[in-house]
């Protein structure tokens, strides 16, 4: 890369309601390309409000059903990665879902992305992993489930697990270098036996990367171009156990500028999640106000 290149990253964003929230999101995340997928199952009403007036750095991919913990939105993902490598000229890219907010400024994160121009920021652990219950994970992998509104249908019948590759979980949300995005793409389109496999795996958008990024005949070299000691989103998974987390508000807001979990963390978190037009709007202002967000569209509001 030469001395001068700021390094581009591509957001891949998953989205299913909230237009104004999403179209925010767009505006704090120029001038970076996006990639937005709409679920299949909102209205088309909702599509065609989340679409509408999007900029040219804009682009709206093929819809598929997202279901919560479904194969689905795996291929989403895998397409995000695809049209933003198709189109070239990043470095890295970034899975947001439309719930998502920078938590940095633009030029923090192009710093971050300079600072490892190969390196994917990506928390995953190989399985068994303690916090996923007594099996560490494999109940996930070994048995064949379905997902019926927010409830878990599982076959209690075992399969076989296929061979030569090394499980791994962790949050979906991720920034990878645009090596590890192709190769994550490359191996779904030549290994059609783990794409049959996982589709009946559990929350697979949480095993399928992960594992496929941690195997190495897959991702040669992956643990010496991984930063997988901080997670770069701030979630709030605090308190009774939960299925997703609360909206962000205002009480929340000094832990979000706050940025570390601990002093010693080596790199700030750079987005969070999750946040809403109706809960979260003046948290918003604030992080636009902080990190110099949408500086373009907050001069056109106040004219």
């Amino acid at each position: 890369m030469a001395e001068d290149a700021s390094p581009e990253l591509a957001c891949v964003i998953l989205a299913h309601s909230d237009p104004d929230h999403l179209h925010r999101l767009v505006e704090a995340l120029d001038p970076f390309p996006v990639y937005i997928h709409v679920d299949a199952r909102a209205t088309d009403d909702m599509f065609a409000a989340i679409t509408a007036d999007l900029p040219a750095r804009a682009t709206v991919l093929p819809r598929r059903p997202t279901a919560w913990a479904t194969w689905g939105a795996v291929e989403a993902e895998i397409e995000g990665y695809r049209a933003a490598l198709a189109d070239g000229g990043t470095t890295h890219i970034a899975l947001l879902s439309g719930a998502d907010y920078p938590t940095a400024s633009i030029a923090e994160i192009r710093g971050l992305l300079r600072d490892h121009p190969t390196d994917s920021f990506s928390v995953s652990a190989k399985l068994p992993y303690a916090q996923w219950g007594r099996t560490g994970g494999f109940d996930r992998l070994r048995y064949r489930h379905w997902a019926r509104g927010k409830r878990m249908l599982r076959l209690p019948v075992p399969r076989r697990l296929p061979r030569d590759v090394v499980f791994a979980g962790g949050p979906s949300s991720k920034i990878l270098a645009v090596e590890h995005a192709r190769a994550v793409v490359d191996t779904y389109d030549t290994q059609p036996e783990l794409v049959r496999f996982w589709r009946r795996t559990w929350s697979s958008d949480e095993t399928f990367v992960n594992s496929v990024l941690n195997t190495p005949r897959f991702v040669p070299g992956w643990q010496d171009h991984h930063v997988g000691d901080v997670f770069l989103w701030w979630i709030d998974w605090g308190g009774p156990r939960k299925k997703s987390p609360p909206w962000i508000d205002t009480e929340a807001l000094p832990r979000v500028l706050a940025r570390r979990w601990a002093p010693e963390q080596a790199i700030p978190w750079m987005f969070a999640r999750k946040f809403s037009t109706a809960a979260s709007s003046a948290v918003l202002d604030e992080l636009d106000k902080t990190y110099g967000l949408r500086q373009g569209a907050v001069a056109t509001e106040a004219s």
